[in-house]
């Protein structure tokens, strides 16, 4: 096989997996993310995060990013079960995924990226500091990684407030804090009989699901894949 074949195939796979896990995330947020757990379930949230990792390591993507998504991947499979214990372990990997990101966006925009945008930065951290007065009082035994993980997102946040250059992984990066947002008020102030869970399950997962995918897009390789 020539180089320019090589490259074809590569790109092949990249598209296809994009639109396989595009595909899948789409199918999750119509049938499967407002219903109970089960093996299916599982297996079908575990698909877009992989096939996002495995076209950015079919065109050499950043390696922070193949390990977020990574990461991504597992606690999707965690937290798509039932029980604390799953849950806690979705937490954690989920709390990993956000740190390689940081470390991804501060690679890219350094401390003066972060405080580009003063005021946006000065919503985040509003933000983070508004959770101890709405969320954390309703965590209980899980007040310390919640306040972690709170850290960690305002942090992925107030880093990628620098790529302004990259819109992709800006608006990929906001989505995926306002998806662990509601993921927050589902699970510690909404109740489970609420009429806007299954509104705000769908809500969630897109939110969560594109903004990877942008995030992937934007930042996933030396250079953006896509100039917007």
């Amino acid at each position: 096989m020539g180089v320019v074949e090589e490259i074809m195939l590569r790109q092949s796979v990249r598209v296809g997996m994009f639109l396989l896990g595009g595909g899948v995330a789409l199918l999750y947020a119509a049938w499967f993310c407002y219903r109970g757990p089960s093996n299916l379930k599982t297996v079908v949230k575990a698909v877009p995060m992989l096939a996002f990792a495995v076209g950015a390591v079919a065109t050499f993507g950043h390696p922070l990013i193949i390990l977020a998504l990574l990461a991504s991947a597992l606690g999707d499979i965690a937290i798509s079960r039932p029980g604390e214990r799953a849950f806690l372990v979705g937490l954690v990997s989920f709390a990993v995924a956000h740190l390689f990101y940081i470390l991804r966006f501060w690679g890219l925009v350094g401390f003066e990226g972060v405080v580009a945008l003063p005021w946006a930065a000065g919503l985040v951290v509003l933000f983070a500091l508004s959770t101890e007065r709405w969320l954390i009082p309703h965590t209980g035994a899980l007040k310390w990684p919640v306040r972690v993980y709170v850290v960690l997102i305002s942090l992925m946040g107030l880093t990628a407030l620098g790529l302004t250059g990259v819109p992709f992984a800006l608006v990929g990066a906001l989505a995926f804090m306002a998806s662990d947002t509601i993921l927050a008020i589902q699970l510690f102030r909404m109740k489970e009989e609420s009429r806007l869970q299954i509104p705000a399950s769908v809500l969630l997962w897109l939110f969560y699901a594109g903004g990877q995918l942008a995030i992937v897009i934007g930042v996933g390789w030396a250079a953006p894949l896509f100039h917007l």
